[in-house]
């Protein structure tokens, strides 16, 4: 469908009302999968703002990209509390394992899962807390299993299923000192 056709209809719910930039770009965003910066003057235009006012907004908030995502997004806590618990050395983990894959990396700063970090969302509404290394490349593993049943192909032969190797793996001990209950 052509851009026009998509974001004519977006502005035209909106217009004449005032402080309606960020639901305009959610829902462009929302149905083009990005906001592609020749859409920026027509949405400028059209709320009576500059480019530079738009492209502002658009640059500020993590949420919106100029280009497409990757058939996945993986967002990584950065975070205090989730750094604290290892998240910059699963995001250097994350960063290498994506390089070369669909999937988009992406910065977020708090997912709500403070006490069991680090925390990682899939696709805008999966969470995973306690995140490792070793659990990631497991979500990796099922994210790419997903694209190639998606696609006819089969799955490569693996030693273990993703689920087996979640459950060898030793469980994460439980937050100490953290959250309700720690008696601090």
């Amino acid at each position: 469908m052509e851009t026009n056709a998509i974001l004519d209809p977006i502005l035209a719910a909106w217009r004449g009302r005032p402080g309606v930039l960020l639901p305009v770009l959610h829902a462009v965003q929302d149905a083009i999968g990005h906001i592609p910066p020749e859409v920026v003057p027509a949405i400028a235009t059209a709320l009576n703002l500059s480019r530079a006012e738009v492209h502002g907004v658009i640059s500020y908030y993590h949420h919106f990209r100029l280009e497409p995502a990757g058939r996945h997004v993986v967002r990584v806590c950065c975070a205090e509390a989730c750094q604290a618990v290892g998240a910059e050395a699963l995001a250097e983990h994350a960063r290498q394992r994506c390089a070369d894959s669909g999937v988009m990396l992406e910065p977020v700063y708090c997912l709500g899962l403070c006490a069991c970090g680090p925390a990682v969302q899939v696709d805008e509404n999966a969470l995973h807390a306690a995140m490792t290394p070793a659990k990631f490349d497991v979500l990796l593993a099922r994210l790419e299993g997903v694209e190639r049943r998606a696609q006819g192909r089969p799955k490569p032969a693996q030693a273990k299923t993703p689920e087996a190797a979640l459950a060898a793996e030793p469980p994460s001990p439980p937050p100490s000192g953290r959250g309700l209950g720690s008696g601090q």
